[in-house]
Order: structure tokens, then C-alpha cells, then sequence
């Protein structure tokens, strides 16, 4: 008999740890799951009141959401939100890694530290311990409990910036020195690259204990930019704008569903055709 499209798109009784959960992308991720039936759990740093994100949660769809702070390149309290997890959903189903630092673009004493030349190697590193290490030690601590359990599916959200290079014309200011041009920085590319390969990796390594992982790469999100910034984007993008905030909700639901249950290992490009040019 065949499977019914709705079947393929539920997920009752799942249980989806969505980190990065109460920013803008991740309240998107958990609404789609939530939206599906599914438990979302959101970890965030404290800062975020997660909990809070997660009652909305509860209140709109009606789902036993919960929010949890937490420092997700401490591996102590990832296990300790595990056990909080088992303890009161018995299960692990979903991982998505969406945490991230958002590595800004201005100017200091008059240079703009952006810049490869003056990127400082504490940002270098910060960035990559949130965006990177992160992702690893959050795919180290929750998908071993899915390959435990024999299923799971790891989402990793990556960039269209992970397969094209950033298009530094973008953030171009008229008369400004060379020295002092913000540039998008190089820790976002970095970062966003290390996803898609760590995918591949998880991919091939949990595979005979059901363990599914993708990537998605999403591009830019339209989200109160200047208009200068927006029109130079939409003008590389085949589609002709920047994405809304909710328009990666189908691919999510989808790579996170049984509807995806034969694909692994891939990085679904969704940036309006923008790496076609």
C-alpha cells in the first residue's frame, strides 16, 4: 500500500533539538518542526531566554516545546541536556546544527578589522569554535544517542557562502580607503565550508546505524538591510531577491521527514539560483 504524502511529512512524537534555536533562522527551523507535530527543543545561549521561544511554541502549535540555555562548545552541558531530554522525552530523533556567530563588519581605529589582514585570532577562533566545533560536539553527543537508538537525522545549516565565495563588491562604501572596506569575514566562509564537510563525514560514519545527515545552504535573508546592500544582492540572484525569513521551511521539513529517507550526504543548495551564475 502506498505511503500517503501526509505520512511522509509527519513527525509525531519526534523529538528535534534545534541549536540557535531562539534566532531568527532558528525560530523558523523549530516552527516548521513544530507546524509537523514534532518536540522542538531549543538551545541557546542564556542571553536568548530560550524558554521563552520555546512557550510561543507551545502556545501556537501545541507541542510540549522546550528551551534550554546553553554553551554548546561546553561539552558538559550538552550531555547534561541530553539526559534532561531522555529523561523527559525519552528520545532524540532530530539534530539540527544552526548555531553560529554572526562575524560583524566595521570599522576600529581607523581600519576595518574584517579584513583579512587585521582579523583578529580571537575572532578566528571564537567563530569557529560556535559555528564549527559546535556543530561537532552537539553531532558527538546527540547523534551518538540516534545511532544508539539505530535512526536519527543530523541537518547541518551551511551557506551559500560554503560553495561560492563571498562577493566582497557587495559590501563596497564609497570613499572609503582600501583599508577601511568591510568585507564579509573569513571566518563565515570557513565555517560554513567545514559544515558540508563534517555532513559528508557523519553521512558515511553513522550510515549502518540509520543515521541520516545533510546540509542545507541557505542564501541571503532579507531582514531590514539597506537598500544600497539589498539591490546590489538581488541583482546576482537569478530569482531576483533576497529569501524571506520563512522560505527555508519546506527544505527543512523535508530533509528533516521520512519524505527525504534515501538521501544522505548531500548539501541542498536553496540561494535563488545565485551560485548558477
Amino acid at each position: 500500500m502506498p505511503t500517503l504524502i501526509s505520512n511522509l511529512f509527519d513527525l509525531t512524537d519526534r523529538v528535534a533539538i534545534v541549536t540557535g534555536g531562539a534566532g531568527l533562522l532558528g525560530t523558523m527551523h523549530a516552527e516548521i518542526l513544530a507546524e509537523a507535530h514534532a518536540t522542538p527543543v531549543l538551545i541557546d545561549l542564556p542571553s536568548t531566554n530560550p524558554a521563552s521561544s520555546a512557550k510561543r511554541l507551545s502556545d501556537v502549535f501545541g507541542v510540549p516545546a522546550l528551551g534550554l540555555p546553553a554553551d554548546i562548545t561546553d561539552p558538559l552541558q550538552l550531555e547534561k541536556i541530553r539526559d534532561t531530554v531522555l529523561a523527559r522525552f525519552g528520545r532524540i530523533d532530530v539534530l539540527i546544527n544552526n548555531a553560529a556567530n554572526n562575524p560583524k563588519m566595521e570599522n576600529r581605529e581607523g581600519k576595518n578589522f574584517s579584513r583579512l589582514e587585521n582579523f583578529p585570532l580571537e575572532l578566528w577562533d571564537a567563530d569557529l569554535r560556535v559555528g564549527l566545533t559546535g556543530a561537532f560536539l552537539c553531532s558527538q553527543v546527540f547523534g551518538s544517542e540516534m545511532a544508539k537508538r539505530g535512526k536519527g537525522v543530523i541537518l547541518n545549516i551551511a551557506s551559500d557562502l560554503a560553495v561560492i565565495a563571498p562577493d566582497q563588491r557587495l559590501y563596497r562604501q564609497e570613499q572609503l580607503p582600501e583599508s577601511q572596506q568591510p568585507v564579509k569575514p573569513v571566518t563565515y566562509s570557513v565555517v560554513k565550508a567545514g559544515l558540508v564537510g563534517l555532513t559528508r563525514y557523519l553521512a558515511t560514519y553513522w550510515h549502518e546505524q540509520g543515521v541520516r545527515a545533510n546540509a542545507i545552504s541557505p542564501g541571503g535573508i532579507y531582514n531590514g538591510q539597506p537598500d544600497e546592500f539589498v539591490n546590489r544582492l538581488s541583482k546576482l540572484i537569478p530569482l531576483g531577491r533576497m529569501a524571506k525569513s520563512d522560505e527555508y521551511k519546506g527544505a527543512i521539513l523535508f530533509l528533516c521527514s521520512d519524505a527525504s529517507s534515501y538521501i544522505t550526504g548531500i548539501n541542498l543548495i536553496a540561494d535563488g539560483g545565485r551560485s548558477c551564475w
